[in-house]
């Protein structure tokens, strides 16, 4: 497999990216946003990803919260066209307030079985990453995890597995294989077990 050369754009992306999301934590556990944004690029690296889908990786939420149209004119002149495509085709809703939970997912859903292999690669590096944290999650705190997720246990699970379908699209194999079994863990899991 060729390894992607990183130039400083992948540095200039990742500075942009800390400084964009640098008030954000995450959810459950409260580590700095970044350190999701980082693993996703990590993931997309590992996987044979190129420079443009690891800075797209890092990128990916910058819409969603950080969006608007200046966020996006900055994509675009400094990471390029390809860079900003990717973002847009990962990004849920730039609208605020976001519609509804269910109504987001569907139409992200229907948006992903329409993009290119990129989108998908990076969407499918996210997906993986969330849902490794969300197990690591279960097992720290147990099933009360589940209460800080608007959605809740039920339908996030509907959301994992409405993607499976997508990603089998992908040629990142081993990385889909891996939500596949990420995604079963967490329908299986049981906080007695885990204990």
């Amino acid at each position: 497999m060729k390894t992607p050369i990183l130039t400083e754009k992948f540095a200039d992306a990742l500075v942009y990216a800390t400084n964009l999301h640098a008030d954000q934590i995450r959810k459950v556990d409260g580590t700095p946003y970044i350190a999701h944004l980082l693993s996703v690029a990590a993931l997309v690296l590992e996987a044979g990803g190129n420079e443009e889908d690891a800075i797209a990786a890092l990128l990916h939420d910058s819409l969603e919260d950080r969006g608007g149209d200046r966020t996006k004119s900055e994509i675009l002149h400094q990471f390029g066209a390809q860079v900003l495509a990717i973002v847009e085709g990962c990004t849920e809703s730039e609208v605020i307030p976001k519609p509804p939970w269910m109504e987001r997912k569907q139409r992200y859903l229907r948006q992903l079985q329409v993009s290119s292999p990129s989108v998908r690669f990076v969407s499918l590096a996210d997906k993986l990453h969330n849902a490794r944290s969300l197990l690591a999650s279960l097992h720290q705190y147990g099933e009360r995890v589940w209460t800080l997720f608007k959605a809740g246990k039920e339908q996030t699970l509907w959301f994992y597995r409405a993607l499976l379908p997508i990603y089998r699209e992908c040629d990142r194999h081993w990385m889909l294989q891996e939500f596949e079994k990420v995604v079963l863990e967490l329908e299986s899991f049981d906080t007695q077990a885990a204990s």
